[in-house]
């Protein structure tokens, strides 16, 4: 069995969490892109959404997490009652998401399916695999906003991303399988094709997250356009 080693350290974060609603209950936030979710294990990786949360909000749990280079919508419990109702939604998958992402090169078709299981293979780690005996179903779907060209990265094509299912990194490696690699993904290819190396961040934001409030019972949609 091979061992799971992480070296990845963080570099250091100098932009902060937006605060976009708060009340006794929960909190939602815009994440910034080079945020860690949690704090890792190694002391260098302190900084993260928790961390910086919990001086605020003393007692608040992440009820999800973005990857590090992810940035947008977060929904953070205040208290272990409303992580437990939050998390549930989650896992009955009543919570629906939407990502926007820049994809290389152009899509040739308008919108479609990905349907691919992915298996973590700790070798590889963290790199995740397309794996359809030990791999988990992982469905995601994709619809084109536009098709543009950038005279450093050439052909993009800018989509909305909504995963069905939620396995780590799940939208990068359908993306990949699909062709068309996220932007700026260094895992996944997108940082592969000319003009590309230099991208700043992985062009993938959390732009839309629907729940139901735990408490008021009320259908939350929260919407925080892409920065990029």
């Amino acid at each position: 069995m091979s061992t799971i080693v992480d070296t990845f350290i963080a570099p250091p974060c100098h932009a902060q969490i937006e605060t976009l609603y708060q009340d006794s209950h929960l909190v939602l936030i815009n994440k910034p892109a080079g945020l860690l979710s949690l704090s890792g294990k190694n002391p260098l990786n302190l900084d993260s959404v928790h961390h910086r949360l919990v001086q605020i909000f003393p007692g608040c749990t992440l009820v999800h997490r973005l990857d590090f280079g992810t940035s947008g919508l977060m929904v953070v419990a205040r208290n272990k009652a409303i992580n437990a109702a939050l998390c549930q939604q989650f896992s009955q998958r009543t919570v629906s998401k939407v990502y926007s992402a820049l994809l290389c090169g152009h899509l040739e078709s308008d919108e479609g399916t990905i349907d691919a299981a992915i298996a973590k293979d700790p070798a590889l780690f963290p790199l995740m695999s397309i794996c359809a005996i030990t791999g988990k179903p992982a469905r995601s779907r994709y619809r084109v906003v536009e098709r543009l060209y950038r005279e450093q990265e050439g052909p993009l094509t800018r989509v909305e991303l909504t995963p069905e299912t939620g396995r780590t990194h799940q939208l990068r490696i359908h993306c990949q399988q699909l062709g068309h690699p996220i932007l700026g993904c260094d895992l996944y290819g997108g940082l592969l094709p000319p003009g590309t190396e230099h991208t700043p961040r992985l062009m993938l934001h959390a732009s839309e997250l629907h729940f139901v409030h735990p408490v008021s019972g009320e259908n939350i949609a929260a919407r925080h356009a892409s920065p990029f």
